[in-house]
């Protein structure tokens, strides 16, 4: 965005904001040491007012506001704007600053594009709190419904695939969402959508957003983007400045948590099957603040989760997480997760990828106890291709091709070069890229042998292209060896329009090309290589095949412990919570989206990361919602983790890779800070038994609980901690796990189960356990009987036995004489033997 047209925008800003100061042409060399900041005030937000319920008082808590609430609602969120502009005025009269938002429901606070001196004298305000710099963020299915055991389980319960996840709106904060696409239809065959009354959202209308985007399954959609216009990296054009998705990972994070039900997933002309969310019933509620030449800004981000939460979405979905690790006095204490707190006071579930920073320890980018963070799997299908060759040598690769039915002959890119190129003129010329560099005579009808190189992993070279080159040519079909550069990168399965293979062993590239070079055709005279005798048929890989062992934790999902703070000292919190399928996931795509060049121009993409992983557990926890609506964020939480499996389809230990190259060579069994609690299990997690709830106020009083936090809690929930009475350690939350840090001697920590299970009958408990190495576990009582809506507590004593510093892991079981078993991991650090 050039400068003159940042000029003009502000300029269109004042007219709608009186607490705007415009600038004009000869200001703008004022603005070059400006940046956009983040100020909160110790005032509380409106979702902290009394009257307002928190999670923990009472099933109405979860209910839809009556109006007269939603009235003072409004009036306190207008208030709270009037203060932001008041200050602002006072403090910086007649000087140039631009206000980006004002955030009153979820914290107090706003944005704006400042100075450092002006940072600096808001921040010696008296009702000013913390003023920071923003910072950035980054982005983190035909048969994963088959594999979770959807059709016959969880759907089944709740009536059928046609009733999964009805009534729940699901909120996601990402790149936007193509509303063109089936997968976003209200138009489905059987009972109509019917919009939830509790929901307050609009539907944004812009030029690429026009009206009608929305309708009964899609019920909201607006995009955020006053921070990165400020910042003017922003191209209104380029960037899609709409809920319209330009990049493609929102449309896919959105169709696997709910997409609708029985979509065919066609690609580059093959059909692979129909497409389903996890909750196909579930309502959309886009929130876009991601953009695909840039990521996105908290400033932004936090703006769309509090839109989310004042619109009344029940669950929040968040692929995405923060470029570094947030500085202060713990990683909680961040703009964005004190929003989410304020979300999860007011009842909603927040589900957030873990990151793409595996494998290494304490990689983990998704940090507080009240936000719900998954992991990434691989799951049980995959497509597999070969190529046989003329010597009935079968070479495996992968592919998402047709076949080409009989032999044809080989023809290696260098040596079908055209007359003036060499090799050396055109480098790169191996991978195919441009076809005016070959000679169609001698590619035509056969088999063009492309190298894939490490410029492909890079995105410099595609695969689209070369296909391009590969048509040009009128090739028979299209094959790749692996070069040395990219050996040991895992491969996915491209979708090719022709016949086609990547080939990703080195070994099996080789004896490719000993095959072909053992029978070389060389030109009369010149004796230049003009091709060879070999010949090869692909077999084509659109069928998958399945039963593999899975699920494994993939190598690029991050691992805990979970970091207290950025000096990398270990919290007492479980992370991740969960792992759910992450790797070549099916999803609905943008036609226009460029997140991935392999699938531009298509409505479905094969992704990977655990920006997918995170949308599984997200419809999952809608069908949870569903049963239960008057659950707490924590009681799905809860019944999540606590029903999570720890074996794979072959009934072995869960699997983690462990490096990144060649990853499937280095895999041990995971721990809890590879898989948290294990793999979802979305039938069981219908039928949990017994919960671990927790409350506002427990929460409340594990941040009172940090040293130095008074202040930093006080700015951003509007309450003084002096009104807690005592204070909680990270291990004395009731969550479903239990992780210490540092135990010296013997430690003792309380765990309430409440039984939720829907038979009236009382059910008796047996508990077990597994002791980490070198500690000593004794968890009371032994067994113990529970009805229906009761609670019992659980006295699970700690011992270091010996001063030992490595990880070490156990496990405390509880088995229900009714069927129901609660799984609770347990995790030390550092024993100190006392």
């Amino acid at each position: 965005m050039d400068e003159s047209y940042l000029v003009r925008f502000v300029f269109l800003l004042c007219l709608v904001s009186s607490s705007v100061f415009c600038l004009d042409d000869s200001d703008q060399n004022a603005t070059a040491s400006s940046a956009v900041y983040i100020v909160t005030l110790k005032d509380r937000p409106s979702v902290h007012f009394p009257g307002r319920e928190s999670t923990s008082s009472s099933k109405q808590s979860l209910t839809a506001c009556s109006s007269s609430q939603n009235y003072r609602t409004l009036n306190r969120s207008a208030s709270i704007i009037r203060v932001h502009d008041s200050l602002l005025r006072k403090v910086l009269r007649n000087e140039n600053y631009l206000k980006l938002y004002s955030y009153h429901y979820l914290i107090n606070g706003f944005s704006a594009v400042l100075t450092q001196k002006q940072a600096d004298r808001l921040a010696a305000r008296e009702e000013v709190d913390n003023v920071v710099l923003d910072f950035s963020v980054e982005k983190a299915t035909t048969h994963t419904p088959q594999f979770l055991g959807l059709p016959r389980g969880a759907w089944l319960r709740d009536g059928g695939y046609e009733y999964a996840g009805e009534g729940v709106v699901i909120g996601f904060i990402d790149t936007g969402i193509d509303p063109t696409h089936p997968s976003f239809s209200d138009k489905i065959l059987g009972h109509t959508y019917t919009v939830p009354p509790r929901f307050t959202g609009v539907c944004e209308v812009t030029s690429g957003f026009p009206p009608g985007s929305c309708n009964r399954k899609l019920i909201g959609a607006r995009h955020f983007a006053e921070s990165a216009l400020s910042r003017g990296v922003l191209n209104s054009t380029q960037d899609d400045a709409s809920p319209f998705d330009g990049e493609g990972h929102g449309t896919h994070t959105a169709s696997v948590a709910a997409g609708n039900h029985g979509i065919p997933v066609v690609v580059a002309g093959h059909h692979l099957g129909n497409a389903s969310g996890m909750a196909p019933r579930a309502h959309i509620a886009v929130y876009k603040a991601l953009y695909k030449r840039f990521g996105g800004f908290a400033a932004d981000i936090i703006a769309a989760i509090d839109q989310a939460a004042q619109d009344g979405v029940d669950i929040i979905n968040l692929s995405i997480t923060p470029n570094r690790r947030p500085p202060g006095i713990a990683t909680f204490f961040n703009p964005i997760d004190m929003a989410l707190f304020s979300a999860v006071k007011a009842g909603i579930f927040v589900v957030q990828a873990a990151g793409n920073t595996g494998p290494a320890p304490k990689t983990m980018s998704s940090f507080s106890p009240w936000i719900f963070t998954v992991g990434a799997t691989s799951h049980d299908r995959v497509y597999t291709n070969s190529i046989i060759l003329g010597n009935n040598v079968t070479v495996p690769g992968v592919g998402l091709a047709s076949g080409t039915r009989t032999m044809h002959k080989l023809i290696l890119a260098t040596h079908a070069l055209s007359n003036g190129t060499t090799v050396m003129d055109a480098i790169y010329v191996g991978e195919c890229q441009d076809s005016s560099s070959f000679d169609q005579k001698l590619v035509q009808g056969k088999i063009l042998v492309c190298s894939y190189t490490v410029r492909f992993i890079l995105g410099v070279s595609t695969i689209k292209q070369a296909l391009i080159t590969a048509k040009n040519l009128t090739a028979a079909g299209l094959v790749f060896y692996i070069d040395p550069s990219a050996a040991g990168f895992q491969m996915t399965s491209t979708p090719m329009d022709i016949p086609g293979i990547l080939i990703s062993s080195p070994q099996d590239s080789q004896a490719l090309l000993r095959y072909y070079n053992s029978s070389l055709v060389r030109e009369n005279g010149s004796g230049k290589i003009v091709g060879s005798a070999s010949a090869a048929r692909i077999v084509g890989g659109m069928k998958p095949t399945y039963g593999i062992t899975a699920p494994k934790v993939m190598y690029f999902s991050a691992r805990g412990p979970d970091p207290e703070d950025d000096s990398f000292v270990d919290a007492d919190i479980m992370k991740p919570n969960i792992v759910a399928p992450g790797n070549a996931i099916w999803g609905a795509w943008s036609p226009l989206g460029i997140g991935t060049t392999d699938f531009q121009g298509e409505r479905f993409a094969m992704e990977s990361g655990t920006s997918m992983s995170a949308p599984h557990v997200t419809g999952i926890a809608a069908l949870i919602k569903q049963k239960f609506p008057h659950f707490t964020p924590a009681a799905i939480a809860s019944a999540l983790s606590t029903t999570a499996s720890l074996s794979d389809r072959k009934g072995q230990h869960i699997m983690a890779q462990r490096i990144v190259l060649n990853p499937d060579i280095s895999q041990s069994p995971a721990t809890p800070f590879d898989m948290g609690s294990g793999f979802v299990n979305a039938t069981a997690a219908l039928d949990p038994g017994l919960i671990f709830d927790i409350g506002y106020n427990e929460y409340m009083k594990f941040l009172c609980g940090i040293n130095g936090s008074s202040p930093v809690v006080l700015n951003y929930t509007g309450e003084s901690c002096s009104a807690y009475n005592s204070s909680l350690a990270a291990s004395d939350l009731n969550l479903p796990s239990v992780t210490i840090a540092k135990l010296v001697g013997t430690r003792t920590v309380l765990r309430w189960v409440t039984n939720i299970a829907t038979t009236a009958t009382n059910e008796t408990y047996k508990v077990g356990w597994k002791a980490p190495d070198s500690v000593s576990v004794k968890v009371s009582p032994a067994k113990f009987t529970i009805g229906n809506g009761q609670t019992r507590v659980l006295t699970v004593v700690l011992g270091a036995m010996k001063n030992v510093s490595m990880a070490s892991f156990g496990r405390i079981g509880l088995f229900g004489d009714r069927g129901h078993v609660v799984n609770i991991p347990v995790a030390v650090i550092y024993k100190i033997a006392v």
